[in-house]
């Protein structure tokens, strides 16, 4: 019976699923009837936000060492029969050295790098009394304090 490299395959699986995946979806409505309307104001206050993702070649090289050394002695193991014809599965030691060194390696030069993401709200406040948030990626295109108008088509310096 050779149900280790199953075993293996399911394990590696549970520790590769740590992987993360983005999707952003966005929808802009607008009038429809090509009426113009504007609602003035300034800017309030201005907030960044930084996201910093920075990889972790410690936690790489534990997971890796730990899928390379299951994938490692199953490869390598082999079934020996007793004399009643049973199969017993015997993993490979040398196998799973050579498996964990080499999944380590590569784990931890995986898990190495980083990356930075940053926006900006802003607030503005409308002569009406309203306040509203615009969100900008990159540098704003306005300081605190500047009179704007808003539109159909966002916001604009007056």
């Amino acid at each position: 019976m050779r149900t280790r490299p199953f075993v293996a395959a399911a394990a590696s699986a549970l520790l590769l699923s740590g992987c993360v995946t983005h999707r952003t979806t966005t929808r802009t409505w607008d009038d429809g009837y090509g009426q113009e309307w504007s609602r003035p104001g300034h800017v309030e206050s201005v907030r960044e936000t930084v996201q910093r993702d920075e990889g972790n070649p410690a936690g790489g090289a534990v997971a890796g060492a730990l899928i390379g050394g299951l994938l490692g002695s199953a490869l390598g193991g082999h079934t020996s029969y007793d004399r009643w014809g049973t199969g017993h599965y015997h993993g490979s030691a040398a196998g799973a050295l050579v498996g964990a060194v080499g999944g380590a390696a590569v784990g931890a030069a995986a898990s190495q790098g980083s990356a930075e993401r940053r926006w900006y709200e802003l607030f503005v406040r409308f002569d009406d009394g309203g306040l509203d948030r615009y969100v900008y990626e990159g540098y704003p295109p306005f300081q605190v304090g500047q009179p704007v108008v808003a539109g159909p088509r966002g916001l604009a310096p007056m």
